[in-house]
C-alpha cells in the first residue's frame, strides 16, 4: 500500500479517536457534565425549551412545547428531589402538537431557592399558582398532572383553585393514609425513632445509596453503570441539604396527609395511575381515592413500582391521553346538549 494512503489512514484513525478519548475521559473524570448534556440532548431531541418566568421577584424554570390549543395545556408536577427533566421519556410518546409545561418544582433544579420559603405542600400550591398566574395559564381551564410529592401538590391544587382545572392525574401520589405499609414506611420510622439522625433513603450520599434508592423506587432493574451512580450523587450532593429541609416539611403534619385531608374537595375529573409493585406509597392508596371519589378512573399497573413515568413511559403516555381525550369529548357532547 502506498505510504500516502497509509498516513492518510492514520491521520484519520487518529482524529476520530481524540473525540472518542475525551468522551471516556469525560464519562470516567466528569460523570454529572454527562449526565447534564444528556438531558440537554433529550430535550432538544423531543423539541422542548427551557424557560425561565419572573414573577414578583421569584424565578420560576420550567420546559415546555406546542402551543395552547383545542385541547387543554398539561402542567406536569414532578416528584422530591427531582426537576422538570424527570418527564423525557413519558414526553417523548405525546404528540408535538399538545402544549406541554414541565415546571422545576419550588427550590428545585432552576426553580428560586429561598431560607424562608415554605416547602410544605400548602407553601408549594401557593407558589404553582404564582407560575399559573405568571404565565396566564388559567385563562383556559388546564390539565394537571402530578406524581410523588407533585401528585400532593397537585391534588391539594385542584382542591384549592378548582376553577383553573379541567381534568387532573395523580401518579402514585404522596400524602394519602395508606392502609397497607411500605417498605419506605419502615424507613421513615426507624428515621423517625432515631430522631431523624439516620440517612433518609431517598437522599443517597454514595454510589452504593444511590443504587438502593434506584431499586427502592423501582420495580424494573436498572442496570446503571458505577460512573453513572457515580454521577448521579455528585450532581444531587450540592442540594442535600435542601433536600433534607423539604423532606422534614414534607413528613410534618402540614404536608403528610395533605391530599388525604383535600382530596373530598377535588371537583374535577379525575384519572389515578399506580404501579402495582410501589415501595414508597402503597398502591391500597388508589383504593381509598375511589372511596372518596367514586368517579374517578384507576390504572394500576403490573410490574411497575414507584417511578411509573421512568418504567412505564409508553402506556402511562397512552393512558394520559386517553383519559384527556375522553374528557374533553365528555365536555364537547354536554355543552351541544345545552344548545
Amino acid at each position: 500500500m502506498d505510504q500516502d494512503v497509509i498516513n492518510l489512514f492514520a491521520i484519520a484513525a487518529g482524529t476520530m479517536a481524540i473525540p472518542l478519548l475525551l468522551f471516556m475521559a469525560s464519562f470516567l473524570l466528569w460523570p454529572s457534565s454527562l449526565i447534564k448534556v444528556y438531558y440537554w440532548y433529550w430535550r432538544r431531541t423531543l423539541g422542548l425549551q427551557v424557560r425561565y418566568a419572573d414573577c414578583g421577584g421569584y424565578r420560576f424554570c420550567y420546559s415546555c412545547r406546542g402551543r395552547p390549543g383545542h385541547r387543554p395545556s398539561i402542567l406536569m408536577l414532578h416528584g422530591f428531589s427531582a426537576h422538570k427533566d424527570t418527564w423525557l421519556s413519558l414526553v417523548k410518546y405525546l404528540p408535538k402538537h399538545l402544549h406541554l409545561l414541565c415546571v422545576d418544582m419550588p427550590g428545585h433544579e432552576g426553580t428560586t431557592r429561598t431560607n424562608i420559603d415554605d416547602y410544605s405542600i400548602p407553601g408549594q400550591v401557593r407558589r404553582i399558582r404564582q407560575f399559573v398566574e405568571c404565565l396566564r395559564l388559567d385563562r383556559k381551564p388546564f390539565h394537571l398532572v402530578g406524581t410523588s410529592m407533585g401528585g400532593n401538590v397537585a391534588g391539594v391544587y385542584a382542591a384549592t383553585y378548582p376553577a383553573d382545572v379541567c381534568s387532573i392525574t395523580l401518579i402514585s401520589p404522596a400524602g394519602i393514609k395508606y392502609p397497607c405499609e411500605t417498605k419506605f414506611d419502615n424507613h421513615i420510622q426507624d428515621f423517625e425513632d432515631s430522631h431523624y439522625t439516620l440517612n433518609i433513603p431517598l437522599i443517597p450520599t454514595t454510589p452504593e445509596e444511590m443504587g438502593d434508592m434506584l431499586k427502592l423506587c423501582s420495580h424494573v432493574r436498572f442496570k446503571v453503570p458505577q460512573q453513572i451512580l457515580q454521577g448521579l450523587v455528585d450532581v444531587r450532593t450540592p442540594h442535600n441539604d435542601f433536600y433534607q429541609e423539604v423532606f422534614m416539611e414534607l413528613v410534618g403534619e402540614n404536608s403528610r396527609f395533605a391530599l388525604h385531608e383535600h382530596m373530598h374537595l377535588i371537583t374535577a375529573p379525575l384519572q389515578v395511575i399506580w404501579g402495582k409493585q410501589d415501595q414508597i406509597v402503597d398502591v391500597s392508596g388508589a383504593t381509598v381515592i375511589a372511596e372518596t371519589l367514586p368517579g374517578c378512573q384507576l390504572d394500576l399497573l403490573d410490574n411497575c413500582g414507584h417511578s411509573v413515568a421512568m418504567e412505564r413511559p409508553s402506556r402511562t403516555a397512552k393512558l394520559l391521553l386517553d383519559f384527556i381525550i375522553s374528557q374533553q369529548n365528555i365536555r364537547s357532547a354536554s355543552n351541544k346538549k345545552k344548545c
